[in-house]
C-alpha cells in the first residue's frame, strides 16, 4: 500500500509548528500532522496539494482504474435483473436465491459455491443500491492504491469471511448481499489509515463503520455475523497486504490472503455442519 514519505520524529507540521510528526505530504514533502492529512490514491497530501485538480500518475498508479470494482457491480446488477429482485421490498426470492444464496444446510451438503455466490445476490432495489454505492466509493479508493489483482484478493477474502461469520450465527438462514465484502473493504481502509498514523475513527471511514454496524443491530433481516465477519476478514487481509508491502513481496500478500480464505472456507463448512452459534 502506498504511504506518504516518512520524516524524522523531530519534524513539526508546517501548519502547526507545535505538533511533531513523522509523515510528509506525498506531493510536496512538507511535514504534516493528522489534522492536515488528506488520504489520496497516491498517499497523504497536505491541504494545498489535496486541492490540486491535476491527478499525479506514477508508474505504480498507471493502468489501475477500478476495473474489478466495476466488474463486481456489473455482475451484481445483471444477477439482480435476471433474478427479478429489483423491487423496493425485500423480495429476493426465486430460483437464483434458492440455488445460490448462502445457506448452511446446502453448504453442509457440498454446495460450496454458495460461500461465494451469495455475495453477488441481493434482496431488493434498496439493498443493491446501498451496497453498490459503498462498493463504488471504497473500491475506487482501494483498487487504485492496491492494484486490481490485490484488490480482488482482498475482496474475495472479505467475502468468504463474511460468509463464515453469517454461518456462525445464522447457519439456517438464506443470506444474500455484498455487505460482508463491503464491510471488509471498510476494515482494510481503516488498517491503511492506521498504518499512515491516522486514527480511522476520526475520519469518514471510521464513522462509516460505526454507522453501518449500528444499523446491523437496529434493522431486522440484517446478517450481523456477515458484517462482523467481513470486517474482520478485510482488516486481516489489509494487515497482510501492508506487511507484504513493507517487505517488498507481493507474493507474500497473495499467500497470506490465500491462507485467510482457506481458514474462512474451513470454518464455514464446520459452522454449516451444525456447530454455528445460531444452530
Amino acid at each position: 500500500m502506498d504511504a506518504a514519505a516518512a520524516g524524522t520524529a523531530t519534524q513539526t507540521c508546517y501548519r502547526h509548528p507545535n505538533r511533531a510528526t513523522g509523515v510528509s505530504c506525498s506531493n510536496c514533502a512538507r511535514p504534516i500532522c493528522p489534522d492536515c492529512m488528506t488520504p489520496t490514491s497516491v498517499g497523504m497530501r497536505c491541504p494545498e496539494c489535496a486541492k490540486q485538480k491535476t491527478k499525479v500518475r506514477t508508474a505504480r498508479t498507471l493502468q489501475k482504474d477500478p476495473r474489478v470494482t466495476v466488474g463486481i457491480i456489473i455482475v451484481c446488477v445483471v444477477l439482480a435483473l435476471g433474478g427479478g429482485s429489483l423491487g423496493f421490498g425485500g423480495g429476493g426470492g426465486g430460483r437464483l436465491t434458492a440455488d445460490f444464496a448462502l445457506w448452511g444446510p446446502g453448504v453442509a451438503d457440498g454446495e460450496y459455491w454458495r460461500l461465494i455466490t451469495g455475495g453477488f445476490l441481493h434482496a431488493g432495489l434498496l439493498h443493491i443500491l446501498f451496497n453498490m454505492y459503498l462498493l463504488w466509493i471504497l473500491g475506487q479508493m482501494l483498487e487504485t492504491t492496491l492494484g486490481s489483482g490485490r484488490f480482488a484478493a482482498l475482496y474475495v477474502t472479505a467475502l468468504l469471511w463474511g460468509s463464515f461469520g453469517a454461518l456462525l450465527l445464522t447457519p439456517d438462514a438464506h443470506t444474500v448481499g455484498a455487505s460482508g465484502a463491503v464491510f471488509g473493504l471498510m476494515g482494510a481502509a481503516a488498517v491503511e489509515l492506521r498504518a499512515r498514523g491516522i486514527n480511522p475513527f476520526q475520519t469518514d471511514i471510521g464513522m462509516l463503520i460505526i454507522f453501518n454496524l449500528g444499523l446491523s443491530f437496529v434493522l431486522s433481516g440484517i446478517s450481523i455475523g456477515g458484517h462482523i465477519g467481513g470486517l474482520i476478514g478485510g482488516a486481516l487481509a489489509g494487515v497482510a497486504l501492508g506487511y507484504a508491502d513493507r517487505h517488498r513481496s507481493r507474493v507474500l500478500g497473495y499467500a497470506a490472503c490465500g491462507a485467510l480464505m482457506v481458514v474462512a472456507v474451513i470454518g464455514s463448512i464446520v459452522a454449516a455442519s451444525g456447530s454455528g452459534f445460531g444452530a
